[in-house]
């Protein structure tokens, strides 16, 4: 730790569970690994949730024009909580030059120094654009884009609401149902 004192607020939810302080406090802590990377009140949107198929932890972070996020299932919340914690640095490591670029013109939500002794997974393995698709999208409703989803094998489907007139995405969730993404500014 460089001796800066950082203040990182965070919303922490229960999701079907109670989440106690004993939970709580195992979470700041592992994220106070994080205090080198992030400038002051950093805001931490973290829930817990139970169900049949297990514990996850979803964790999102608001950084100006970027949100960092990750999210992690297992039978043990304390093993989410330390691959939600790789996951999150990992992403930090890899994206490290280009979030530079992002920020270089404002008040940085990070702290780039913090990276200066590790390696810049930017030029090694960065997945890049390669294909481009373009296609006519047609009016329809949500149940007939999920069904054009499926018949087309796809875990993401885009197209025209025809009931409001917006550009909506439907994707197959890791529960087995549909998701919905319509478009706000």
């Amino acid at each position: 730790m460089t001796g800066r004192t950082i203040i990182m607020k965070f919303t922490i939810y229960g999701k079907n569970m109670h989440v106690s302080e004993g939970l709580k406090d195992i979470l700041k802590k592992k994220f106070q690994k994080f205090d080198r990377y992030f400038d002051k009140e950093t805001e931490i949107y973290a829930t817990f949730s139970k169900d049949k198929n297990g514990q996850m932890l979803e964790v999102t972070i608001p950084l100006g024009k970027t949100i960092l996020r990750a999210e992690e299932w297992s039978d043990d919340m304390k093993s989410s909580i330390e691959a939600v914690v790789d996951k999150l640095e990992g992403q930090l490591r890899k994206y490290k030059t280009k979030l530079q670029k992002r920020y270089a013109n404002e008040a940085p939500k990070l702290i780039f120094d913090a990276f200066e002794d590790e390696e810049d997974a930017e030029s090694v393995d960065v997945p890049k654009v390669v294909r481009t698709k373009k296609f006519a999208i047609k009016p329809m409703s949500v149940d007939e884009a999920t069904m054009q989803m499926d018949l087309l094998e796809h875990d993401f489907f885009v197209f025209l609401n025809a009931e409001t007139d917006d550009v909506n995405v439907v994707y197959r969730r890791h529960d087995g149902n549909f998701g919905l993404i319509e478009p706000t500014l």
